[in-house]
């Protein structure tokens, strides 16, 4: 199964300069709303420490690459448009919207956190970002709970309700969400209802389908344009605010870091994505230098831009992916002679089946044992993988 990060958030938040940003394509900017009309797909990356190093190797990656021992993974960043109030009635791009979003594993809504944009995408000052966090989940919430509805309408029409369980109806009608009964069951239990929902009033519906929502389409929150003052002293205020304890909120600054880029592909620094400095290496004028200056100032403080910290939360704190290299006991390289030159990623929780299953159907059905390369130890087909394995597969294809 592959895996998508969609990127989202209101008009003007500086959303396309962040996927500008992590997979440097030239998709347009500008503050002015629907920028991006039809959702932009690009290739980001997370990065995994190298296992190569671990065996006194260099990598030679066949997707990706490597930098400072950093292996970057590839990953599928969607930049999704429409977003604004009523989103999920249709308002703007609205059902475009759902479609395209619904594609998506896990979200980053990037918010402006200088508050200098309206809900609609237009210059104002003073706007609490809060508002923007909160009309993302509602829209979500109310696009959840509309599908809930249908579901509960199917249940109530079959032919014998006694013998039809109401998880088995709700799992069928959102099934789009890649839920199951038994995570729909798990959630009405989590909010406290029984299984009749005759017994189920107005509230009760939309806590379910926020419940639903938090658990098939996580967030991060990637706080924009924390190079500002007026963002910095909002930042400071949110994430002490008890409201938003169930959301990570990453500072970032999108411009940042596409500066760096573009200085590092012309060689006015050595920038490695996701480190919190960084050498000017080039010739720059007295204006270039100060606004390195306070680049430099801002990733120290932050520890980065956040545009690599988001995507990485994304994955692997949120989502809990694990990646993999697949080995050889008898050495790390290929036929070909090439050394790791993959590296998947797997829901926390796999086994070296899965593993061979994602790679291939054919290794999966052959699939006769694993082999731990650093240990150097056979492992059984329901082994759980962990962070940076080196895995050999044993197989009969």
């Amino acid at each position: 199964m592959s895996y998508t990060v969609g990127l989202v958030g209101k008009p003007s938040v500086g959303k396309s300069t962040f996927f500008n940003a992590a997979t440097m394509n030239d998709v347009p900017e500008g503050a002015y709303p629907f920028t991006t009309i039809d959702p932009s797909v690009g290739e980001a990356y997370v990065r995994v420490p190298c296992a190569a190093p671990d065996f006194d190797e260099t990598c030679t990656p066949d997707t990706g690459f490597c930098r400072d021992d950093e292996r970057f993974v590839p990953i599928k960043l969607v930049d999704v448009a429409g977003l604004i109030p009523g989103a999920h009635e249709g308002a703007g791009l609205g059902n475009q919207f759902l479609t395209d979003l619904n594609e998506a594993d896990v979200l980053v809504h990037v918010v402006d956190f200088s508050g200098q944009t309206d809900a609609e995408g237009e210059p104002t000052e003073d706007h609490d970002p809060r508002e923007d966090i909160d009309f993302l989940e509602h829209e979500l919430d109310m696009w959840y709970l509309d599908i809930l509805e249908r579901g509960i309408e199917r249940y109530e029409g079959a032919y014998n309700v006694e013998e039809t369980d109401i998880e088995t109806e709700l799992a069928e009608q959102m099934t789009a969400f890649r839920t199951n009964e038994d995570e729909i069951k798990r959630l009405i239990r989590r909010v406290g209802l029984g299984f009749d929902p005759e017994e189920w009033d107005e509230v009760h519906r939309e806590e379910l389908a926020r419940e639903i929502r938090k658990e098939t389409k996580p967030i991060v929150i990637a706080a924009n344009k924390m190079d500002t003052r007026a963002a910095q002293e909002n930042y400071a205020e949110i994430v002490d605010d008890p409201d938003y304890d169930h959301l990570t909120i990453v500072p970032a600054s999108a411009h940042a870091e596409k500066a760096l880029k573009s200085a590092d592909e012309n060689g006015i620094v050595d920038y490695t994505p996701g480190d919190d400095s960084f050498e000017v290496v080039g010739d720059v004028s007295d204006d270039q230098q100060a606004g390195l200056d306070q680049i430099a100032t801002f990733v120290e403080e932050y520890g980065g831009t956040g545009v690599q910290g988001a995507l990485e939360t994304a994955f692997f704190d949120v989502l809990g992916m694990v990646a993999v290299f697949p080995g050889s006991s008898g050495g790390l390289g290929t036929a070909d002679g090439k050394i790791l030159p993959d590296c998947f990623l797997l829901p926390e929780g796999s086994t070296t089946s899965d593993f061979a299953y994602h790679i291939h159907s054919d290794l999966g059905d052959g699939l006769l044992h694993g082999v731990d390369c650093r240990a150097e130890r056979q492992i059984s087909s329901d082994h759980e993988l962990s962070h940076r394995d080196v895995v050999e597969l044993v197989t009969t294809n």
